[in-house]
C-alpha cells in the first residue's frame, strides 16, 4: 500500500496508511516541529500545506515494527 502512495503525501492520506485519526495525525505532525524530529510523525511545508515524505513514514513504521533499539 505505502509503495502506492506519492513521494509526498498529505497528512490524510498518511494516516490511512497508520490508521489513526486526521485529528491526531496534524497533533503528532506538529509535534515533529516542535521536538525537532525527536517525535511525532515526520513532515515538510510546501507553504502552508504539510507533506509527509513517503520514504520517512516507511522509516517510522519500520521502527514501530521493530520496537524501541535495546540498551
Amino acid at each position: 500500500m505505502l509503495e502506492e502512495m506519492p513521494p509526498f503525501m498529505t497528512v490524510t492520506q498518511a494516516v490511512k496508511v497508520l490508521q489513526i485519526g486526521r485529528t491526531r495525525g496534524y497533533e503528532l505532525t506538529t509535534e515533529w516541529e516542535k521536538t525537532g524530529g525527536k517525535s511525532g510523525i515526520p513532515c515538510v511545508r510546501f507553504g502552508s500545506q504539510k507533506r509527509v515524505p513517503r520514504a520517512a513514514l516507511a522509516r517510522l513504521i519500520g521502527q514501530v515494527s521493530e520496537g524501541p533499539p535495546a540498551t
